[in-house]
């Protein structure tokens, strides 16, 4: 029997919308393996955000917030699948929780994938030469410097960043939370943010 990991449960969890106690139940099931655990919770119709995430989303708002210093703005595109959604109080608060987010963290991209990857190559010569510097041993310097690009992608692409309203979440957590309470797939379609002299 494999061990189940906490991380294990996370990783479930955020790709199919399902409480922690499903979550492990399903790995136990399953033997620790992902794939099989999403079958297995599918197969009972527990399955809420994996089903849904391959869904078009064709309806939502365009949001828009001005901090009250008037000095930065955020406008973004939050899609959902109806009408009826996009129109509930409870897709309006989650556009703006993420406008805020925004505001506060001003991340690079949406996901890592769309992070530059000039600015990747750019960081990882940075944490190379830190290494160095820091006479790291040249046989864990991969592992260092990967470490110090899935810090830096976490804390500039906005679905893995903590929330700045709750941080033992992700704003990635609370869009499958979303999605799991709605019913229906939501994506954050794309976001600008706008700061006095373009700081």
């Amino acid at each position: 029997m494999a061990e189940i990991t906490a991380s294990m449960v996370k990783e479930l969890r955020e790709r199919t919308g399902v409480g922690m106690m499903e979550c492990r139940k399903a790995l136990v099931e399953a033997d620790g393996q992902i794939d099989g655990a999403i079958k297995w919770l599918r197969e009972r119709g527990i399955s809420k955000a994996e089903s849904k995430a391959s869904r078009e989303t064709r309806e939502g708002i365009i949001y828009s917030y001005i901090h009250f210093n008037g000095k930065i703005g955020v406008m973004l595109e939050l899609n959902c699948e109806s009408d009826f959604v996009a129109r509930t109080p409870e897709f309006a608060q989650i556009a703006e929780d993420i406008a805020l987010q925004i505001a506060a963290t001003n991340p690079l991209a949406i996901t890592a994938e769309e992070i530059d990857p000039a600015i990747i190559e750019k960081e990882r010569e940075i944490a190379k030469n830190k290494a160095i510097n820091e006479g790291k041993k040249p046989e864990f310097m991969d592992k260092i410097i990967d470490g110090n690009i899935k810090k830096f992608c976490a804390e500039n692409c906005l679905m893995e960043q903590k929330m700045i309203s709750d941080e033992a979440r992700t704003i990635k957590d609370m869009m499958t939370d979303a999605v799991a309470k709605t019913g229906e797939n939501i994506q954050l379609a794309r976001f600008v943010r706008y700061s006095l002299g373009g700081n």
